[in-house]
This record gives structure tokens, C-alpha cells and sequence, in this order.
């Protein structure tokens, strides 16, 4: 036995402070989560919300597509894709765009209607949880569907929020008779951790009355003030309002036009590339890691309308953006626009494709413990597989062709890419 000098009793008081540490990696940093991320949110005005807004999106998108860009010749111009690449994401594109082209979507409360008794907006409260309890009968709601509420800035919109989510509730329940997986809420505009409370609040009254399990109602909060990522004492705000979130934080969205506009940029500025965004986005990931809570990239109001020209600068605006976020570590954004889908899937499909065969050899080479050109630590292990369960997920790939890239079965993937 080997002979030591230190004496067992101090070792140990000195190591026992260090309980706590644990106690806390383990409840606030789980580590990542087992929910597929969605690679994009679709918002939709409530009054614009109807039976038909799903399988319309998709279908104008589709059309979008085969009018300015219906060949992957084409879509090589108009994306100044390499002609290889476009020939394999675009069938996929089509694909995704026929079979499910919302992953998420958001319906939109948080702007228009007028008072807090707005018999409108209770209208359109019953009406889309009516539709959104259609789409669960007939089996054609996306993975992920929520509502965006109004902020809690002021005492009126206060009232409307809890007012709306009330009502949009309660006829959900009526008509379908439980929370469906995947259900989201928005929460907009936060700038005080006391309005995460007060919501959360507000949340666990709602299951209570409604009769649904303790915290079924989860929520995204929107990072859109610049007192959401340092607040009025000079601290970082987001680690407190992750604490105070009872663990039904799934998400932080990031709004690029209200953040952009509090910090004082002119709108010829205000954009998703701007360095002010970028330093709001590397907080939001600082505060996040390890929490297993989603990071969403804002949106782009250059939209793919009009003429030719129009489109192709919506597009490669887009398209450069998505790409940019992808390389920033945000997997998910905001789409506006039918249009958008054809850009989001076709930036998310080549950012995969980029980096596919040298991140497929470098998998093989781990999992094999062969080595190879570049030695990979298990920590940047898990973000390789990580990447192609992500392109799995959404359409990017098959197991089929994973498993020619790389060796590994679909099932093997999903293991070494668990984080």
C-alpha cells in the first residue's frame, strides 16, 4: 500500500465545501438536452392563423422555389453554391419543403389588438387554439406550436398577456383535452427578473386551475433589451432569469431590431451581423452552457419578394445569415416569410455538407481509436456526432449515407453525440 503523509480528517475538510459545487453543476448544468432542436421558428400573426397556414406555407415556398430556382443549376446561381453542392441539397430542399416545412411555429400574439377586455383578441385566442386543435386531429401540426404572448412592460399588456393565455388555453383543453408534446410559449421584452417571476407565477396557477401536470408550460424568453443581458446593477441578467425560471425555461430568442434599437443603432444598422449582436449572442452562450437551454438566432426583415432581383437579394441575404448564426453556434433562427423556408433549408443542409467528410473521418477515426491526422479530445467528439444527429433530425442526411461516411450506425451516433 502506498505510503502517504497527508492526514485523512484534513483532506476531507478541506475537499467538503466542494458538496455544494457538485449540488449546483448538477441541478443548474445538466448538460445538454434531449429534445430535437427545432432549426427555425415561424412566426404568424394570430389573425392571420387559419386551417390551411401550415400546408400553405409549405406550398408557397414550393413555389417559390420552382419559380426562381427549380434546378440545382439554378440554385447554384442564384446561392453561389458550388454546382456539387446545390445537386445535393437541392432534392432535399424540395423534400423537406413537401413534407414538413414548419418544425416550429409561433402564434403571435405580442402585437396589434387594443385593450385588455379586447373582445377581438379573445376571438382570435378561441378561434387559433380551434385550429391548432384541428391540426393535432388531423395529424398535420408541427414538431413544435406555442403561442407568443405580450410583455409584461406595463400594467394593460400585463392583463392582456395572462388574459389571452387564459382563454387560449382553456379552449385548447376543451377541444383536445390535453397539452400536446411540444407546446412552447414566448415570453417577449424581459428587463427584470421579477417579470420572469411573476410569469412563472402566473404559469403554475394556470396548471393548477387547468388541471395539468406541474410544469407542463414551458417557455423561451426573447433577449431583445439590453437590460436582458446586463442589468441595472451591472450584472448579467440572464443567469438570474435562467435561476428564477422553475426549470420550464427551454430557450433564449434573440430580437434583432428591439436590441439593435436600445443600443442606439440607426436602422441602415440594424442587423443580425452587426458587432452589437454579436456580443449579445456570446452572453447569451456563456450564460447557457451546460444548462441544456436552446439558443435562437433572431431574424432578417430583408424578405425574398417581389421580382426576380428582389427574391435573389432576399434570398442571399438570408442565406448568408442563416449560414452565419450556423457558424456562431445558433442552430435555430427566426423565419418571417413562406419564402424563407427555401434559405433556411438549403443554408442549414450546406453548412452540414461543408464540414460532413472531414468531421466523418475525424468520427471514424475516434470511435475506431485509430487516431488520425487530428486528435480529438471526447468533448469535441460529442460536438462531431452531435452535428450529424442535428442533420439526421431535419433532413440534411439519412442514416444510409452516415453510415457510409462514417462507419456508424444511426444508433451509435445518437450515443456518442449525447452531451
Amino acid at each position: 500500500m502506498a505510503r502517504t503523509s497527508l492526514n485523512r480528517a484534513d483532506v476531507d475538510a478541506c475537499l467538503a465545501p466542494l458538496a455544494d459545487v457538485d449540488r449546483v453543476t448538477a441541478d443548474r448544468f445538466p448538460g445538454g438536452s434531449a429534445v430535437r432542436q427545432p432549426v427555425h421558428t415561424c412566426y404568424v400573426p394570430a389573425d392571420g392563423v387559419e386551417a390551411d397556414t401550415v400546408r400553405d406555407w409549405g406550398e408557397r415556398a414550393l413555389a417559390a422555389l420552382d419559380e426562381h430556382a427549380a434546378t440545382p443549376e439554378r440554385m447554384a446561381e442564384v446561392l453561389d453554391l458550388p454546382p456539387e453542392r446545390a445537386r445535393a441539397i437541392h432534392p432535399r430542399v424540395r423534400a423537406k419543403l413537401a413534407e414538413s416545412p414548419i418544425e416550429d411555429l409561433r402564434i403571435d400574439f405580442e402585437d396589434g389588438y387594443g385593450t385588455p377586455e379586447d373582445a377581438v383578441e379573445d376571438a382570435d385566442a378561441e378561434r387559433t387554439a380551434g385550429v391548432f386543435a384541428g391540426w393535432l386531429r388531423e395529424g398535420t401540426a408541427p414538431e413544435h406550436v406555442g403561442l407568443r404572448v405580450k410583455s409584461f412592460d406595463s400594467p394593460s399588456l400585463r392583463e392582456r398577456s395572462v388574459r389571452t393565455l387564459d382563454v387560449f388555453l382553456t379552449e385548447l383543453l376543451a377541444a383536445h383535452g390535453e397539452l400536446p408534446p411540444g407546446f412552447l410559449l414566448t415570453f417577449p421584452k424581459v428587463v427584470d427578473v421579477r417579470q420572469v417571476e411573476a410569469f412563472v407565477g402566473i404559469l403554475a396557477r394556470t396548471e393548477r386551475a387547468l388541471g395539468l401536470p406541474e410544469r407542463s408550460l414551458r417557455f423561451e424568453i426573447q433577449v431583445e433589451t439590453t437590460r436582458s443581458i446586463v442589468d441595472t446593477e451591472g450584472r448579467l441578467a440572464l443567469p438570474r432569469f435562467l435561476g428564477a425560471g422553475d426549470d420550464r425555461i427551454t430557450g433564449l430568442h434573440f430580437g434583432t431590431y428591439d436590441y439593435t434599437a436600445g443600443c442606439g443603432l440607426t436602422a441602415a444598422h440594424q442587423h443580425l451581423a452587426h458587432r452589437a449582436c454579436d456580443f449579445a449572442r456570446h452572453v447569451m452562450q456563456v450564460c447557457t452552457a451546460g444548462t441544456g437551454v436552446f439558443l435562437s438566432d433572431g431574424s432578417t426583415n430583408v424578405l425574398p419578394v417581389g421580382d426576380a432581383e428582389q427574391v435573389r437579394h432576399g434570398w442571399r441575404t438570408h442565406y448568408g445569415l442563416v449560414r452565419r448564426s450556423l457558424e456562431h453556434g445558433f442552430y435555430q433562427g427566426w423565419d418571417l416569410h413562406p419564402a424563407q423556408l427555401v434559405t433556411r433549408y438549403a443554408a442549414v443542409f450546406a453548412e452540414f455538407r461543408d464540414s460532413a467528410d472531414s468531421a466523418a473521418d475525424r468520427l471514424a477515426a475516434y470511435a475506431s481509436a485509430s487516431g488520425g491526422a487530428v486528435l480529438d479530445e471526447p468533448a469535441t467528439a460529442r460536438a462531431l456526432a452531435a452535428s450529424f444527429v442535428r442533420a439526421l433530425d431535419n433532413g440534411a442526411t439519412d442514416a444510409e449515407e452516415v453510415a457510409a461516411m462514417t462507419g456508424l450506425s444511426e444508433a451509435r451516433l445518437r450515443e456518442l453525440g449525447r452531451v
